[in-house]
C-alpha cells in the first residue's frame, strides 16, 4: 500500500513559476513508476508527465513539454513537479499518481495510488 500527499499548489501570475511535491509511504516506492495528472473544472483529468521508476526515462504532455519538469528522490520517498512559464489554462487540481510497475503509462486507469490533490491557479 502506498500513500501519497501533494503540497505546493497554490496562486500564481501567467509567467511564473510554481513547484509541486508529492511524498510517499511505503518500502517499495523505489520501483513504482509515478505521474502527474490534472483536471480543471468541468474537465476531464488529463495526463500532464510521467517518470519511470529507474529514472532513466521521462515523458510529457505536449501542452507542458518544455515548461514542466518532473523528477524524483527515490531516498526521500518523493516525486516533484516544477512548472515554469505557466498559463491560465494550466490551472486546475495536480495529482500525483503511482503504478505498481517500473514503467510509467499515460492513462489515469493504469495507476493504482492517488494523492488527495492539489489546486494550482494561474492568474492572468
Amino acid at each position: 500500500q502506498v500513500q501519497l500527499v501533494e503540497s505546493g499548489g497554490g496562486l500564481v501570475q501567467a509567467g511564473g513559476s510554481l513547484g509541486l511535491s508529492c511524498a510517499a509511504s511505503g518500502r517499495t516506492f523505489s520501483s513504482y513508476a509515478l505521474g502527474w495528472f490534472r483536471q480543471a473544472p468541468g474537465k476531464e483529468r488529463e495526463f500532464v508527465a510521467a517518470i519511470s521508476s529507474s529514472l532513466a526515462y521521462t515523458y510529457y504532455a505536449d501542452s507542458v513539454k518544455g515548461r514542466f519538469t518532473i523528477s524524483r528522490d527515490n531516498a526521500k520517498n518523493t516525486v516533484y513537479l516544477q512548472m515554469n512559464s505557466l498559463k491560465p489554462e494550466d490551472t486546475a487540481v495536480y495529482y500525483c499518481a503511482a503504478r505498481a510497475n517500473p514503467n510509467y503509462r499515460l492513462r489515469s486507469a493504469d495507476y493504482h495510488y492517488w494523492g488527495q490533490g492539489t489546486q494550482v491557479t494561474v492568474s492572468s
